[in-house]
């Protein structure tokens, strides 16, 4: 399988990940005006987080299929951090909010294992999402 044909398979699937959720939120159209209101907020920090997760995935190939995969897979784990800060923020469920913890540690993890692999440096350290409060 030549290099194009796995950035079409990588493209097509992030694709798919973004039909789905398309069709995730019109399936919850039904949904009460005052939850629909309640999960505003939430539902605004997802889409964020998606939109700009699939457009850094969305790299000009550079021909080295290993920079390639670190260039998109970074912001595709970048996205589930983001997802995952939204729940802590937004979410009621204790074990969910345990889970999104674990997600958010074992991505930064999987970004910096992929950067030490190409020997790149290594992003900015963040703070990390400790008791995060609604955005206000």
């Amino acid at each position: 399988m030549n290099a194009i044909s796995r950035y079409l398979i990588i493209l097509g699937g992030a694709l798919l990940l973004c039909q789905g959720a398309e069709a995730h939120k019109h399936a919850d159209s039904a949904a009460s005006p005052a939850q629909t209101a309640a999960e505003q907020p939430f539902l605004q920090d997802n889409d964020r987080a998606m939109n700009t997760m699939m457009a850094n995935m969305a790299i000009s190939p550079s021909g080295n299929v290993d920079e390639d995969f670190v260039a998109m897979m970074t912001p595709h784990h970048q996205g589930a951090i983001d997802m995952a800060v939204a729940q802590l923020r937004y979410g009621k469920n204790p074990q969910l909010k345990r889970i999104a913890q674990e997600i958010i540690v074992t991505q930064q993890q999987e970004i910096t294992a992929m950067y030490q692999a190409l020997g790149k440096p290594l992003p900015p350290a963040l703070p990390a999402p400790d008791q995060i409060s609604p955005a206000r």
